[in-house]
């Protein structure tokens, strides 16, 4: 009985550990698939000393409980991206700020897109390689649609950090992940 009990009580530690996402070794976990999202369970386990079942169970709690989602990302600066630009928006009357995200996420080139308070309704980020693809975008997806008043459009000069991008050197050199 005593047996079934500690088992049941470590059931139960394991299974709030794993819903919380600001647990101690979540972020850890978070962090190193930041770095590398293939990285091996069994890699992990022997950075944050902990075993590869640990980390196996820790992941797919979090996966299941939609705290964490691995994605593939390319880096804007390794790909040069030659359109970079951030654009404020405001909504015209009688639009909400989720119809134009949703119209305007559809667009490959949009990267992200933040319904934010003050001076604008959303901020919206544009890449491309394509050097036409700043003026394309605002001829067809901005100025030609009636779902937005105003927009402050503010190419990229440079980046100088993006948290998101890859750090593909980053677990060589020991670097934090947000670099």
């Amino acid at each position: 009985m005593a047996d079934k009990q500690q088992s049941s009580s470590r059931a139960k530690r394991a299974s709030q550990s794993i819903r919380s996402p600001g647990d101690d070794l979540n972020q850890q976990i978070i962090r190193l698939l930041q770095i590398d999202g293939r990285m091996a369970f069994s890699e992990i386990a022997q950075r944050l000393d902990v075993s590869e079942g640990t980390i196996r169970n820790r992941v797919s709690g979090l996966r299941e409980n939609n705290m964490l989602r691995i994605v593939a990302m390319s880096d804007p600066v390794a790909t040069e991206y030659t359109t970079d630009a951030m654009i404020g928006l405001n909504v015209a009357a009688g639009v909400t700020p989720r119809q134009v995200a949703e119209r305007l996420e559809k667009d490959p080139r949009v990267v992200f897109i933040l319904w934010v308070a003050g001076r604008y309704d959303l901020i919206v980020e544009l890449v491309s390689d394509d050097g036409d693809a700043l003026r394309g975008f605002l001829e067809q997806e901005i100025h030609a649609s009636d779902d937005i008043a105003n927009a402050d459009v503010m190419p990229g000069l440079k980046n100088f950090k993006n948290q998101f991008l890859l750090k593909r050197d980053m677990a060589e050199t020991g670097g934090d992940a947000a670099g």
